[in-house]
């Protein structure tokens, strides 16, 4: 199995499951993905159940440094997207081949 899952591999994995076309694919996947980018910028907050939730987090400005020059530098004040898994997926992750 391939570490990456790409747009194209859902829109594809919706394609032979579900028997939408692929340009119907693609919009659900671009839909889909516009929803939660647009509720997650408005609210700062998603939950999907059973799955986890997103959070949008303030980050201090730091000193940073390039670690080939040694020269020092300020990173700036910036929102990062954190990431919670849910109790299930958890539970999912964790689950022995043998149960």
């Amino acid at each position: 199995m391939r570490l990456n899952l790409t747009k194209k591999d859902l829109i594809n994995l919706i394609y032979m499951q579900i028997g939408y076309s692929k340009r119907i694919s693609e919009h659900l996947i671009d839909d889909f993905f516009l929803l939660i980018m647009d509720n997650l910028q408005k609210e700062k907050k998603l939950k999907i159940s059973n799955f986890g939730t997103f959070l949008i987090r303030k980050k201090k400005p730091r000193i940073g440094r390039n670690p080939k020059t040694k020269e020092k530098k300020i990173i700036s004040e910036r929102n990062v997207v954190s990431f919670k898994a849910s109790k299930d997926f958890k539970e999912f992750i964790n689950k022995k081949d043998d149960e």
